[in-house]
């Protein structure tokens, strides 16, 4: 029954209404307070009974309910445990199906975020045939007739059979045994460059990459929700190798597959009446010799090459005049623009909004060029560019007096921008200029007049700024950016650039500097300084981030979780805080808390080790599994020191070593393995 003001006041006799509305109803107020506060204890009474399931209780039960089960609560920095209700509610199903290995994968995806496979390596022991139960895949010899069993060995789809290994799987160092189970897990993720001009080498010779160096293709992960089965090759993102995309061209290649070629404006399809193999081969493009040329070259099918992202047309074929291409390449984090999700970096309110692209540039409003489109912008706006095309261009921008101006790619684009020389910015006081989602190589930025702010956000300027084929930087010393103007507050968030020069001033205001990589392309050119390279530069404030190369700053203002791999020179010591980060011994800086390394003898063993160096290749700045604990695990939350802290590695590792132990059998042991 409801109670509400209206059904309560016509319970009351005629009589006392009548009296009550010739006194202006005071008592009908009355009946209303008391109305109100039968509909809370309703509302109390209906929320008991929801209270008593996870799906629908209040915030404050969860905890309750997760103790009756037994529940422990998690890092949150997956989006499966990152509200404990989900976990709690999934909690049942889990044990339901506690120790299978379906289970176990589900979990592991779960609780990390990461893609994953659990391997159960007693199926994998080579073991004398039992007649009652025939395993006759189980072989102890290698058939040498079969490829795809010596191109998965090792890896988390191994299907040959292995002799026992006693060492513990648990320490990392053992696999093979029978209370052994792998979880294995790839760190890095798929991102897409689609509709990308391919790099021309000659009329018949392309590069994948936009930037003309190698670059390793990688699969697109067919994802599920729901695991019903273990994860195979195509549900997981790995790089492709020649043998296994030639086997599975039609699994890897076409529309919403992991690559897909544009020639002349037609994908590259095959007909009805026609198989894929017969337009596209797979084949190793590498240069045998000096001179360049190619290890094959195919008379009539396009050639590909996924290992080192190339692409050479057939000589008998005329050569083609626009080639554009969708692949996927791999990379560790959301970092230098690409076709993530930054919709929430963009100026939400800046209006006016012009659009570029090479692709669409015979639709009305949408123009060809950048600098075009610079132009038509007065007194401000965004100039977004809507593919992931290559600009060539020799551009220069000038932002007018209080206004703001935004250059960015649209969300899902990655262009590139060649620059003929460097990028003049300038602008006059209280101006704004925003760069946001652009790949730059050519040239670096220059920043000079009176702009008042410029912010740097998921952009890349090439470290080296143009890398040969083999992706060595062709111009290590030169900078990425230079501000001469001493009043220009500069913020760099999500990047990836090269050397920075930035004049010093006497202001309190300080370069920012967050969850970036600050590359010189080595430990002896200079990432930070003013503008001759060897003075001091402008006070710094930096926070989860890797800087190669040395550091000179009239104050080290701030550094948080940051990674300084060559010398630092800080000449104001007395101000300012260095903390959690890796610092060299020698490193004149402010005072230091919990820093590495803590003294020479312990310099060697945290030194930070990485899985590469070098700009393009897919495990770029990525901490490397045999580096130390102190650096690993760090920072101020426990996370890793560096550009990827933010992914809270460490913390993914932890939620999955707890929930193994809760799940695993008993008897069963199980050991994390990083696939990438």
């Amino acid at each position: 029954m409801s109670f509400d003001i209206e059904t309560l006041y016509a319970l009351l006799p005629a009589v006392y209404r009548l009296r009550d509305a010739e006194q202006g109803e005071p008592l009908k107020a009355l009946l209303s307070i008391i109305a109100g506060q039968i509909a809370i204890v309703e509302e109390d009474l209906a929320q008991l009974y929801d209270d008593l399931f996870i799906e629908t209780c209040a915030q404050w039960v969860v905890p309750y309910i997760g103790d009756l089960i037994g529940y422990r609560q998690l890092y949150g920095v997956a989006p499966q445990v990152r509200s404990p209700r989900a976990e709690v509610a999934n909690t049942i199903g889990y044990r339901r199906r506690k120790g299978t290995a379906v289970m176990l994968e589900q979990l592991a995806r779960d609780v990390t975020g990461w893609n994953a496979r659990a391997v159960e390596f007693f199926q994998l022991l080579a073991t004398t045939q039992y007649m009652n139960h025939l395993r006759p895949q189980n072989l102890s010899l290698s058939d040498v007739h079969h490829w795809e069993p010596l191109e998965r060995l090792n890896t988390a789809f191994d299907r040959m059979a292995h002799t026992a290994d006693v060492h513990r799987i648990a320490s990392g160092r053992g696999r093979y045994n029978i209370p052994n189970i792998g979880i294995f897990l790839w760190r890095l993720g798929s991102y897409a460059q689609t509709s990308s001009p391919a790099f021309k080498l000659d009329e018949r010779r392309y590069l994948f990459s936009p930037l003309g160096n190698n670059t390793q293709l990688f699969s697109l992960p067919q994802t599920e929700s729901e695991l019903t089965h273990l994860s195979e090759p195509i549900n997981v993102p790995m790089p492709l190798s020649r043998r296994v995309l030639d086997q599975y061209l039609t699994s890897y290649y076409g529309p919403n597959k992991s690559l897909v070629l544009n020639v002349d404006g037609q994908d590259i399809i095959a007909p009805p009446d026609q198989q894929l193999s017969d337009l596209l081969q797979v084949c190793d493009l590498s240069d045998p010799n000096a001179a360049g040329d190619q290890a094959h070259k195919a008379p009539w099918k396009i050639a590909i090459d996924p290992v080192l992202g190339r692409i050479a047309f057939p000589e008998e074929r005329d050569p083609p005049t626009n080639v554009l291409v969708t692949y996927y390449y791999g990379f560790s984090a959301n970092i230098g623009g690409g076709s993530y999700d930054r919709e929430g970096s963009f100026e939400p309110d800046l209006t006016p909004i012009v659009q570029v692209s090479t692709q669409h540039r015979d639709q009305p409003g949408i123009y060809s060029s950048i600098q075009e489109a610079l132009n038509a912008l007065h007194n401000g706006g965004v100039v977004e560019i809507i593919d992931s095309g290559r600009y060539t261009e020799a551009l220069s921008i000038n932002v007018a007096a209080n206004t703001h101006l935004e250059i960015r790619a649209a969300e899902g684009s990655r262009p590139t921008l060649v620059l003929g020389n460097d990028l003049a910015i300038q602008g006059e006081n209280d101006s704004i200029c925003i760069l946001n989602g652009l790949l730059i190589s050519g040239r670096g930025l220059q920043v000079a007049g009176g702009l008042a702010f410029l912010k740097l956000r998921h952009c890349t300027i090439v470290p080296g700024l143009t890398l040969s084929i083999d992706g060595t930087p062709q111009h290590p010393s030169e900078a990425a950016l230079e501000v001469s103007s001493v009043n220009t507050a500069v913020e760099i968030d999500a990047c990836i650039l090269g050397g920075l020069r930035i004049a010093e001033d006497d202001s309190e205001q300080a370069v920012s500097i967050i969850m970036s990589i600050i590359d010189s392309t080595g430990e002896n050119e200079v990432a930070y300084a003013a503008l001759d390279g060897t003075s001091t530069g402008r006070r710094l404030h930096i926070e989860n981030s890797t800087v190669i190369g040395k550091v000179y700053t009239a104050l080290l203002d701030y550094a948080s979780n940051t990674i300084f791999l060559a010398p630092i020179l800080s000449t104001r010591k007395q101000k300012g805080c260095v903390r959690f980060s890796y610092v060299p011994l020698d490193a004149r800086v402010p005072r230091r808390y919990h820093c590495q390394p803590v003294s020479s003898a312990d310099a060697a063993r945290v030194r930070p080790q990485f899985t590469s160096l070098r700009y393009g290749e897919p495990g770029y700045c990525q901490l490397s599994l045999r580096c130390a604990n102190e650096i690993r695990r760090g920072a101020d939350d426990e996370s890793e020191m560096g550009a990827f802290h933010n992914l809270y590695q460490p913390q993914k590792e932890t939620n999955l070593r707890v929930r193994l132990d809760e799940y695993l059998r008993f008897g069963l042991e199980a050991g994390i393995f990083y696939a990438t």
